[in-house]
């Protein structure tokens, strides 16, 4: 059970690692690049091993959807980075999955898969956190994957269509996310879809 855990903490960490970088590639307004540097040399073994892996792309057009409790967020590729990424943690451990954070920098959102992607694949969930900052009078919320005892399938992601023409990744996802850790916290079906163009 630690392994897991820790294995969807790093799956995570690299999933918002990764948004955090492609925005800070898609906003303007940051353009201090001895400040990007600092901080991807504060840990330059893990980003270099995600960043160099080969099949990591951020989307130029589409959207990304998500659906939990009463709400809907929508992610778009023209003004909040999207990325789809492939992490190689060692020989037997493949991942690959979607991150996206707003423009705002408010929203961020990472899921994630073990294995390799391809189109027609229908694959579980390893990792996913929802992470919102909403204003100064609310307080941020976090979704993250529900651990609650006996649980035993945490969702699925359906790749439909994968790095084919100008079509990034195409498909649908489900899965539950709880607001805490702990083993009684309520959890909440969480759907999604993908339509993610390179150009």
């Amino acid at each position: 059970m630690q392994k897991v855990r820790f294995t969807n903490l790093l799956i995570s960490f690299s999933v918002i690692l990764l948004a955090m970088i492609s925005s800070c590639q898609k906003d303007p307004a940051l353009k201090d690049t001895n400040t990007e540097k600092t901080s991807l040399n504060a840990d330059s073994a893990t980003v270099s091993t995600i960043i160099a892996t080969p099949g990591n792309y951020l989307a130029s057009a589409g959207t990304l959807t998500i659906k939990i409790e009463d709400s809907t967020y929508t992610f778009d590729a023209s003004r909040d980075s999207i990325a789809f990424v492939n992490v190689h943690v060692d020989d037997n451990n493949r991942y690959f999955g979607i991150t996206a954070i707003n423009k705002e920098h408010t929203m961020s959102f990472g899921i994630s898969s073990a294995g390799f992607v391809n189109s027609n694949i229908n694959s579980g969930i390893a990792g996913s956190q929802l992470l919102l900052n909403r204003d100064q009078n609310n307080p941020g919320l976090q979704y993250s994957l529900s651990k609650f005892a006996g649980q035993q399938d945490f969702g699925n992601i359906n790749i439909v269509q994968y790095n084919q023409g100008n079509e990034l990744a195409k498909g649908t996802f489900f899965t539950f996310l709880a607001k805490d850790d702990k083993a009684n916290s309520p959890f909440y079906k969480v759907e999604g879809s993908f339509d993610l163009q390179l150009k």
